[in-house]
């Protein structure tokens, strides 16, 4: 299985610690954060990885190279400085995606069933997949409303019906990335914005507990249960 990873942001909230690395290079008992993150992967059979750089992108392939260290085939899409934003760093890395890849920020770890989730997108006529979390506005703001098994609305402004919250896994087949146009920045909330009416994006539930370093707190909370051996694997 593939996937494309979104880690070419410039991570400003944590503040002096990717002042001179990228976010994905953040230490976590010894190890950069995107180390765990492919070590997750690939025990979950997601072995295919496109990374999508851009801020301090030569630091992280020095680093990682072609994966083979670390038990995954390894490929780059450097935006450089172009800034295309999550959707648009997608249709650069086109060339680079299969048919049906998944979507998940270079600060997220993500205990799902990948294969699980893979099999049912393929299962369904749709361009993609959001896996989301019945949220109610307990850990975070709801930015999702779900009908059955689709996704009617995602946006940043709550609305009435929203309960649930993106969990930061997307699915995509590379024929909905035709509506970008290549090197325009685009954002994945204004593609998935067009796919709703359409109803072309999938909702696939999940209980599973997500951690994420994108924050001080959570970067704090990742690295005690690291320490702790406390770290669902």
């Amino acid at each position: 299985m593939q996937i494309a990873i979104l880690a070419g942001g410039l991570g400003t909230r944590l503040g002096a610690l990717t002042k001179d690395c990228p976010k994905s290079m953040v230490e976590v008992q010894g190890r950069p954060f995107l180390a765990w993150q492919l070590d997750l992967l690939r025990r979950h059979g997601v072995t295919d990885v496109v990374l999508c750089v851009g801020h301090f992108a030569d630091a992280i392939e020095r680093h990682f190279g072609d994966g083979s260290a670390f038990g995954v085939r390894l490929r780059y899409s450097d935006e450089g400085n172009r800034r295309l934003g999550t959707a648009g760093a997608l249709k650069w890395a086109e060339p680079l995606l299969g048919e049906a890849f998944f979507v998940v920020f270079g600060d997220s770890y993500l205990l799902f069933d990948y294969r699980a989730i893979m099999e049912h997108f393929l299962a369904r006529d749709a361009l993609a997949l959001m896996v989301v979390h019945r949220n109610e506005n307990r850990w975070d703001r709801s930015d999702v409303a779900v009908e059955g098994d689709r996704v009617t609305a995602y946006a940043a402004t709550p609305a009435p019906g929203m309960t649930y919250i993106n969990a930061g896994l997307s699915v995509l087949r590379r024929a909905g990335l035709a509506a970008l146009a290549p090197g325009r920045p685009a954002a994945l909330q204004d593609f998935y914005g067009r796919l709703i009416p359409e109803r072309q994006l999938l909702a696939y539930e999940t209980r599973q507990r997500f951690y994420e370093v994108g924050s001080p707190a959570g970067l704090e909370e990742f690295r005690r249960l690291a320490a702790e051996g406390g770290l669902p694997r």
